[in-house]
This record gives C-alpha cells, structure tokens and sequence, in this order.
C-alpha cells in the first residue's frame, strides 16, 4: 500500500467505524497541504462506492479563528458525494452522524462543466457558468473532534468533515444579487443567528482554482457550497431548522 492509500484508507476505516475524530498518526501525517490533497483523492474513491459519486464541492475554514486554530492562512475543500445532497424539505436522522453539527450557507448549481484548463478562474470568469443560488446547510460530522487540535492536513485527508448538504430550490442570479446578501436562521421557530454573505463568486473561482491544480474539472449540475453565514450550531433530533436568504427562499431541515 502507497503513503497516500494509508493515509486515506486510515481515515476513512476511522470514519466508518464512527470513531471520534483523531488526527493521522505522526508517520502518516502528510508533509504538505497539496499531499494531503492526493490523499484526500484517494478517500473520494474509498467514498464513492457507499456515498454516490462526487455531486460537489464545498469550502471549509472559512473564518480566521478556524484558520488560526488549524495553523494555516487559507480556507480548504473538499466533495459532496450524491447520495448525500438531500433537497428541502429534508428529514434528515441525527442517528446517522456521531457529531451532527450545521452551517447555514448559499449554494451555487453549475450550468456548463468548468475545465481545468481554463484555470486560473476569477469571480467574473465563473459567472457564466453559475445556473443558480439557493439556501443550503452543510452537515458537518466532526464525530467530536477538538478543534484546538485538529491539524488541517489531517482534516483535509478525511474530506473536511462534509456528511452531506439540504439545498433550496436554485433561482438565477448575477453576481450582484449574491454578494453581501442576509440570511437568518432559526431553530424550532426561535431566531438563532443572521449574517451576511460574502462574495460567492469569488469562492467558487477559488474551488475551482483549487481542483484545477488537481487537474480535476468541476461538472454541469454540480452543487457547490461557498461557506457559513452565521456561526455553525448543533441541532437535536425533534428540531426544525429553517435558513431563509434574501431573494433565494429558504431551505428546510427537519431532524429525526
């Protein structure tokens, strides 16, 4: 077995024996960002037989607290597998997680396949190949991981914790109507959080910069997730869960 199939094959037995998250041990752990990237390749296909092939892309450490809690200076991605992208309304069972936690963000849907060789790719580059935006939540399985000492590369390995998305129904956008938007989130009818998008645009020109390097292509009716508007929250099973976004509607969650 390779470097890089050891470390996938690690992270992916701990995930499936729904382990609590630890770190690759110190002789597996990759020397770089871009190895960690070549093993997280090989977790995609470890995934691809029980999850559905890749649907998607999201971002991940986003803020500067995770980035600084994670010694790097860049946000990381990873995929959305098929199976895993559930349309709102969606029942969605907290059994299945070990830790469910959820980011409440905006999803772009890809008109047109976006290749490699088009790269490098800026926010104006992608619009033409933006279907639509909607309200979505990530699902993040951290299966209990402290943060304060998870390392990104480790992370990054193991597909930066995605356990799937709830996507709203997609309406046209430009840029403009994107950028700077409001969300609000609330928890069993009960405000929990209200922030603003940044440039969603400019996330998706970086996802696909970032497979670019990979020589990987971002496809026609991909889903791609371009990071949390307000802080990631926990739910329970019994709650509702509705993310409304100015001008996109709202997605819907109910936790079993």
């Amino acid at each position: 077995m390779s470097r890089l199939d050891a470390m996938a094959q690690h992270m992916w037995d701990a995930r499936r024996a729904r382990a609590k998250y630890a770190n690759l041990p110190d002789e597996l752990k990759p020397g770089s960002i871009a190895e960690a990237y070549q093993a997280q390749e090989v977790y995609h296909r470890l995934a691809e037989p029980v999850y559905g092939p890749v649907g998607g892309v999201k971002v991940a450490t986003t803020t500067k607290v995770m980035q600084q809690l994670m010694g790097i200076t860049h946000p990381c991605g990873g995929a959305i597998f098929s199976r895993t992208i559930h349309a709102s309304p969606a029942r969605i069972a907290k059994s299945d997680f070990v830790n469910l936690r959820i980011e409440s963000e905006i999803a772009l849907t890809l008109a047109a396949d976006m290749p490699a060789r088009q790269a490098p790719w800026s926010a104006d580059s992608v619009a033409a190949f933006v279907a639509g935006a909607m309200p979505a939540y990530e699902l993040i399985e951290d299966r209990n991981a402290v943060y304060t000492e998870t390392n990104a590369v480790s992370m990054i390995v193991e597909n930066c914790w995605n356990g799937g998305v709830v996507i709203g129904a997609p309406r046209p956008v430009t840029r403009k109507d994107v950028a700077g938007i409001t969300g609000r989130q609330t928890l069993n009818g009960k405000p929990i959080g209200e922030g603003k998008s940044e440039d969603p645009f400019e996330t998706l020109a970086w996802l696909a910069n970032l497979l670019a390097e990979r020589k990987r292509d971002l496809k026609a009716g991909m889903v791609v997730i371009t990071g949390s508007l307000i802080p990631t929250f926990s739910i329970q099973a019994g709650d509702r869960c509705v993310f409304t976004v100015d001008g996109l509607g709202e997605c819907v969650m109910d936790v079993t």
